[in-house]
């Protein structure tokens, strides 16, 4: 897998660390003390965006818009995808 480096993770207070700054359409979990992917989902498209958190009635969301692009020839689409965190 290209990893890119764009800004395209958020550290949460829960010490994970998201990214999809990838060519393939996952958006991955890493424990950001060991560095170990403890998650990964596929998305609709490849999500070069930024992963958005909030908190909404005591749960805790991660946001990613999956848009692709055309210049890098991944996936395209145009999802906004929500994960609730438990």
């Amino acid at each position: 897998t290209e990893i890119y480096t764009l800004s395209l993770h958020d550290a949460l207070p829960i010490w994970l660390v998201f990214t999809a700054a990838a060519l393939d359409p996952h958006l991955r979990a890493f424990d950001s003390d060991s560095g170990k992917e403890v998650w990964t989902v596929e998305l609709p498209a490849s999500a070069q965006s930024t992963p958005m958190t909030y908190e909404w009635q005591g749960k805790q969301y991660v946001v990613i818009c999956a848009g692709g692009h055309g210049k890098m020839k991944s996936k395209m689409g145009d999802a906004v995808v929500a994960f609730a965190l438990e």
